[in-house]
C-alpha cells in the first residue's frame, strides 16, 4: 500500500504544530498543551521512521543489483547481507503501519484500576493482594506513580476490593489488556493436605475520566457523609470522614473511606464514579458500533477469563493470545513487559486489518 499522500499530510501537521508550540502562551492550557506535545512527539517518530525505511529501500535495491554484478566474490557477500536489509524494512515497515493508524484518544490517560476478590475465600483476596503487588512492582518499573482511593481489606491481610489511580506515560495504553478474570492455581499456605486450590479475582482498567467526558449535573448526585468503619486504624474508626456518592440516574454508589478528609473522599470518590460512567458509555457505544466484533484480546469484559496464574508449574498463561511463560515467580514481582508488548502487538495487527492498512 502506497502511504506517501498520508505521510505528505502527516508532514503539514507537524509543520502546524511546531507554528503551534512556538506561540507565546502555549502552556497557559496545559491540557491542550500536552496532547499536541505527545501529537508532535508520536509524528516525529512517524516521520524519522518513514524517512530511514525509504534510505533502505534504496539500499536494498542497490544491493540487489550490485548482488548480481560481475564481481562474484564481492555479490556474494552483498547477497549475505540483503535478509538483513529485508528484516529492518519489514520491521520500519510495520512500525510505520502502527504509527499511522488512528489513535485512541483514551490511550495516553491515567488509569483506574479495580482488583475484586472473586471465588475462593480468603484464598481470593490474598490472590487479589498479590495482584496488587505485582501491577505497583509494574508501575514502579516504568516510572508510573500509584494511589489507593479505596480499598476494603479482608480479615487475613488481603483485600476483598481495592481501587488504585496509576499515573503516567501511556498508562492505560499498556494496562487497558489487563481487565477481565485472573484465576490462580496454587497451594493454599491453610491447605494442611497440600492440595492445590483454584481462586479467581476480578480485574477492571478504566480510563481516568474528566470532566468534559460527561454532564455530570450536581442534581444528579446525592452526596452522604458518614462514619468509617473496618480496618484503617483508631483515628479512621473515631472520624466521621466517610463519603457515600450515589448516581440518581444510573443507581450507580460509590464509597470512599480511605482518608480522614470528606473533601478528599468526595474527590476520590467522583474520580472513581466519573470512570466508571464513562466505561459505562464506553461499552454501549462499542455496542452500537459492532455488536458482532469479537477482538482477539476479548472484549475487555469483567467477566472474561483472560489468564491463569499455576504456581506449581511456575506458570502464567494469557488464554487470549495463547501465550505461555514459565516465569511466575518474577512475572509476580511486576516483569510483565513480554506479556503486556504482546497483547498489544496482538491488538495493533487486529487494528491494521479493519483499518485496511494490511
Amino acid at each position: 500500500m502506497d502511504y506517501s499522500s498520508i505521510i505528505t499530510s502527516k508532514r503539514a501537521r507537524l509543520d502546524l504544530l511546531g507554528e503551534l508550540m512556538g506561540q507565546p502562551g502555549f502552556f497557559d492550557d496545559p491540557k491542550k498543551a500536552g496532547e499536541l506535545t505527545r501529537e508532535h512527539r508520536q509524528l516525529t517518530g512517524l516521520l524519522s521512521d518513514w524517512d530511514a525505511l525509504q534510505k533502505l529501500r534504496t539500499e536494498f535495491e542497490e544491493s540487489q543489483t550490485l548482488a548480481r554484478g560481475e564481481d562474484d566474490e564481492f555479490a556474494a557477500m552483498v547477497r549475505q547481507e540483503l535478509p538483513l536489509l529485508e528484516q529492518k524494512i519489514a520491521e520500519l515497515e510495520k512500525a510505520v503501519q502502527f504509527a499511522i493508524l488512528p489513535p485512541d484518544p483514551l490511550e495516553g490517560r491515567d488509569a483506574l484500576v479495580e482488583i475484586r476478590a472473586g471465588t475462593g475465600g480468603d484464598e481470593a483476596s490474598l490472590f487479589a493482594a498479590d495482584l496488587v503487588r505485582m501491577y505497583s512492582r509494574f508501575a514502579e518499573t516504568r516510572g508510573w506513580k500509584v494511589e489507593t482511593l479505596e480499598s476494603s481489606p479482608s480479615d487475613v491481610g488481603g483485600f476483598k476490593e481495592i481501587v488504585m489511580k496509576v499515573s503516567g506515560e501511556d498508562v492505560f495504553r499498556v494496562l487497558k489488556y489487563e481487565s477481565g478474570v485472573h484465576r490462580v492455581q496454587r497451594v493454599p499456605a491453610t491447605e494442611a493436605q497440600g492440595r492445590i486450590h483454584t481462586s479467581a479475582a476480578t480485574v477492571a482498567v478504566l480510563p481516568e475520566a474528566e470532566e468534559v467526558d460527561l454532564d455530570l449535573r450536581a442534581e444528579d448526585i446525592r452526596v452522604e457523609v458518614c462514619r468509617s468503619s473496618g480496618a484503617g486504624g483508631q483515628g479512621v474508626n473515631t472520624t466521621d470522614s466517610a463519603v457515600q456518592v450515589l448516581h440518581l440516574p444510573t443507581g450507580m454508589i460509590v464509597r470512599c473511606q480511605d482518608g480522614r478528609s470528606q473533601i478528599k473522599n468526595k474527590e476520590k470518590a467522583l474520580t472513581i464514579l466519573r470512570s466508571r460512567l464513562l466505561e459505562k458509555k464506553q461499552q454501549e457505544e462499542a455496542e452500537k458500533y459492532s455488536a458482532h466484533r469479537k477482538s482477539l484480546i476479548g472484549s475487555g469484559g469483567r467477566e472474561e477469563k483472560i489468564r491463569t496464574y499455576n504456581y506449581p508449574q511456575n506458570r502464567v498463561t494469557d488464554h487470549r493470545i495463547d501465550m505461555t511463560l514459565y516465569n511466575l515467580d518474577m512475572f509476580m514481582e511486576g516483569r510483565m513487559e513480554a506479556m503486556t508488548q504482546a497483547l498489544l502487538a496482538s491488538d495493533l495487527e487486529e487494528r491494521l486489518a479493519e483499518a485496511g492498512l494490511k
